[in-house]
This record gives C-alpha cells, sequence and structure tokens, in this order.
C-alpha cells in the first residue's frame, strides 16, 4: 500500500499532520485527510505545496 506522511510546513519547522494517509481531497477551506481506521478530519486554510511521492510525504501550507 501507498499511505503518506502529511506535513504542514510553517517558517520554522514541519509538523506532522497525519499519518498513513490514503485519501486526500482538496475541499473550498482547506484538505480532507482520510486514513485506513480512522475517521477523515479536514485541515482548514491549508493549500497542497509539494508531494514526494517516492518519499511519500505530501506538504502543505497555509493559505
Amino acid at each position: 500500500m501507498c499511505q503518506m506522511s502529511v506535513l504542514l510546513s510553517r517558517p520554522e519547522e514541519e509538523e506532522l499532520v497525519a499519518e498513513n494517509a490514503s485519501l486526500l481531497e482538496v475541499e473550498d477551506d482547506g484538505v480532507k485527510i482520510s486514513a485506513l481506521f480512522e475517521d477523515p478530519r479536514i485541515v482548514h486554510g491549508v493549500k497542497v505545496t509539494r508531494i514526494d511521492f517516492l518519499a511519500g510525504k505530501v506538504w502543505l501550507a497555509t493559505n
């Protein structure tokens, strides 16, 4: 399986938002993250800035 780690990029640090994400959906106000065996969660006020498929990581940044 190809689950991803989702990180929130900030000027001074990166924060792990989710592990084992299996689905990302872009919403009007952010990104909805779904993972196996967990309820989906919405991170408001962010956008996807980078995806590294080889490393299994997605980076988000505030709008």
